[in-house]
């Protein structure tokens, strides 16, 4: 499994843990809890990664930890 960051947050419009990949671009997931929306992450990330290369397109190497101002 690739080491990508995952930010997980609630979010009140949604009523849902959403689940997002900063590094790959539009890569998002959500669930009802925490580990849900964990889980569904890293499925998603793997969608992604087959997605993208199936297109051809490259995929980002995992940086690990990100720096926001």
């Amino acid at each position: 499994m690739p080491k990508y960051e995952i930010i997980i947050f609630w979010s009140n419009e949604d009523e849902s843990f959403v689940a997002e990949v900063p590094e790959l671009p539009g890569c998002m997931a959500d669930g009802g809890t925490y580990q849900e929306a964990l889980a569904n992450a890293e499925q998603i990330i793997q969608e992604w990664i087959e997605t993208a290369q199936s297109l051809g397109r490259s995929v980002p190497e995992p940086k690990g930890r990100l720096a926001y101002a």
